[in-house]
């Protein structure tokens, strides 16, 4: 039996897969060492100890994907999967990313087999990094850094956020970050000519929203025009840690007017 069949037949077995250079896996003896010995040497030494241990040749994220990719296609959603699940949010798969990944996976797979990988991933996605374990998982999802307490702006901060410097020459760019929930106070960007700012999202998700009209989703990507003069805020939602890159547009006599903070009335209204 070729390593390709192996791949198929041995991938729905309990594993715990290790960021090491060599896999250790002993679930196949384990469960099956005296019914079927060579079955479990084949899933710990070949499948594990060989397959899954070729990083130089696919790293263990990729891997996972290819993996829960293939079981929820075939609609194996039993123990197999979770353990797939978890090993993917082991290896770096996050909980935005997972989402997109079943919802892409049901367009070509079927819509009830993502229906049922939801339900799985929900549970093993369920527990919310906190702190600094956080912090640092959403550092990984963005290429730019999330720099540090942004402690000169804080009072005009609800929660606590971070501020990078991207670029001082020509336009200044920052990248700001939002731990859920945090949001700046309602403020104006002023100028007598020119002037106002521009954001985009780089991470996460967070929320926009000028006044006396609907708040904006702000996703990666999502690009928002800022005309001096106009009373907003912006920040994180409940849910999810946010960033943005916040561009300063030049103008004459600019200056930025810091007022009331979102009560959390107006924010919890946003998340219903």
């Amino acid at each position: 039996m070729n390593r390709i069949i192996l791949i198929s037949i041995f991938s729905i077995l309990t594993f715990n897969v290790m960021a090491q250079e060599k896999i250790v896996q002993t679930a196949g003896r384990d469960q099956l060492g005296e019914f079927a010995p060579k079955f479990a040497e084949l899933n710990d030494d070949v499948l594990f100890g060989e397959v899954w241990s070729r990083t130089d040749k696919l790293g263990l994220r990729d891997r996972s994907l290819v993996t829960i990719t293939s079981l929820i296609s075939q609609g194996i959603t039993d123990n197999s999967l979770i353990y797939h699940l978890q090993s993917a949010k082991n290896n770096g798969i996050t909980r935005t990313e997972i989402a997109e990944i079943i919802t892409h996976i049901g367009f070509y797979a079927g819509w009830p087999k993502a229906w049922a990988a939801f339900r799985l991933a929900k549970d093993v996605w369920a527990e919310e990094t906190t702190g600094e374990d956080a912090k640092a998982a959403f550092q990984r999802e963005m290429i730019f850094p999330i720099g540090e307490p942004n402690t000169a702006y804080a009072k005009y901060f609800t929660g606590n956020s971070y501020l990078a410097p991207v670029s001082r020459e020509q336009v200044n760019i920052s990248n700001v970050t939002f731990e859920p929930r945090c949001r700046n106070n309602w403020h104006i960007h002023k100028a007598a000519k020119g002037g106002g700012q521009m954001l985009i999202g780089v991470a996460g998700r967070g929320w926009y929203q000028e006044e006396g009209k609907p708040a904006v989703e702000i996703l990666p990507g999502t690009v928002i025009h800022i005309p001096a003069g106009v009373k907003h805020w912006h920040g994180a939602a409940a849910d999810s840690w946010f960033a943005h890159l916040a561009f300063e547009i030049a103008g004459e006599n600019a200056s930025n007017e810091w007022l009331e903070p979102v009560t959390d009335e107006e924010y919890d209204r946003l998340q219903k």
